[in-house]
């Protein structure tokens, strides 16, 4: 009887720390895509989890597809996001006169302050379609891409800004999205120009200023997630 009791008193727990989660967001987001609740960004989380692992196995034996015109395509999508994202940033933070060291969160329905928190919950949209990196890394058998830091940086950043503009959306946090951004306008320009062939190789000799470049981002989100 002790262990029943112990399993509902920690069921209860559990539910009394979801519905928290729930009413304590930002109630501007609230009904955004992905937003409300944090199951459905977790049952992306795992399916991407499955398909790191079961991926693998299932192209083991056979040939990498071509999904040239889908990466041509994709990148040059996720280029335009990106600098879309980029300019958002800029323009709403250089017009609500936010500061670069210690900015609150304006929660307020003005509208610049709805206009970053739009652009954060699109930077954040852009961490789950950049799932698709992976998948496409697998599909093409690049398994020298598929490092830890690659898995690891791509679902921290789900959670990290799925809890973002659920809660914070907008402040301090603009100035990852902001560099994070730019540094996804060069880098999905690169991976767009390999996606094009091997007769691009000779205009690629950029990519160890790129690889800097997602160093110097990587460091700088670490720092302000960790403030």
């Amino acid at each position: 009887m002790q262990g029943v009791h112990t399993a509902s008193s920690t069921w209860q727990t559990v539910q009394l720390y979801y519905r928290d989660i729930l009413e304590h967001g930002d109630k501007r987001t609230d009904d955004w895509l992905l937003v409300h609740s944090p199951v459905p960004i977790v049952c992306i989380f795992l399916c991407y989890l499955l398909v790191i692992w079961a991926g693998p196995k299932l192209m083991e034996h056979r040939q990498p597809i071509n999904l040239k015109p889908v990466l041509v395509v994709y990148n040059l999508a996720m280029v335009c996001l990106s600098a879309y994202m980029f300019y958002e940033f800029t323009a709403s933070a250089w017009l609500a006169k936010y500061s670069l060291l210690c900015q609150p969160v304006d929660y307020s329905d003005s509208p610049l302050a709805m206009r970053m928190a739009r652009v954060c919950w699109w930077f954040y949209f852009s961490k789950v379609m950049e799932l698709a990196d992976t998948v496409f890394f697998i599909l093409r058998k690049k398994s020298s891409q598929l490092t830890f830091l690659h898995v690891y940086h791509h679902t921290t950043m789900i959670f990290n800004w799925w809890a973002g503009v659920k809660y914070v959306a907008g402040g301090q946090s603009f100035l990852i999205g902001q560099i994070n951004s730019l540094v996804h306008v060069v880098m999905y320009v690169y991976y767009g120009l390999a996606a094009l062939g091997p007769h691009m190789k000779k205009y690629l000799w950029w990519k160890p200023c790129l690889t800097s470049l997602q160093l110097t981002s990587l460091i700088q989100t670490a720092l302000e997630f960790q403030i």
